[in-house]
């Protein structure tokens, strides 16, 4: 099983840094080997959560590989719960936590855990998964500078 883990300190309030990853209709936009993704269904639970079910189709060179998940978005808490159901993989797991340390500072913490169902297509795509997912914190930490403006880290 791969792992990737990071937790990085950005200049963007923990709200919109959750509306940014909570937006995935447009992944297809900026993140590493995302070529599509659609929302299948929305529901809102009595608990306050919000569960998307979402088909997001990766693509590198000639390989493309779709698959559905159950993406939780928990905004009381600040943190989006990724469940895999059904594709290419054996397992996948994403979970994303927002941290606020200011005003319009926080921390975004990123865990991804994935297997691949059949060993040829881990050859062809792990490596590469690895390295872009490696730069999926870059790619949204980019993506928050466009949309809200980039801000300097205050003086403490």
């Amino acid at each position: 099983m791969h792992r990737v883990s990071s937790k990085h300190r950005v200049n963007h309030s923990a709200s919109e840094m959750f509306d940014l990853v909570a937006d995935v209709e447009r992944y297809p936009e900026f993140v590493p080997l995302c070529s599509a993704l659609k929302v299948r269904q929305r529901m809102a639970k009595p608990d306050g959560t919000e569960v998307l079910i979402a088909d997001m189709t990766v693509s590198f060179k000639l390989v493309k590989e779709s698959f559905t998940s159950r993406v939780t978005l928990d905004r009381a808490n600040l943190k989006i719960l990724v469940e895999y159901l059904q594709g290419p993989f054996s397992n996948l797991e994403n979970r994303w936590t927002f941290e606020p340390k200011g005003d319009d500072v926080c921390d975004v913490g990123f865990f991804l855990a994935y297997e691949f169902r059949s060993r040829m297509l881990a050859l062809l795509m792990g490596s590469m998964f690895d390295a872009a997912f490696a730069r999926f914190s870059a790619a949204f930490e980019k993506r928050a500078d466009a949309i809200y403006g980039r801000r300097k880290l205050a003086s403490s």
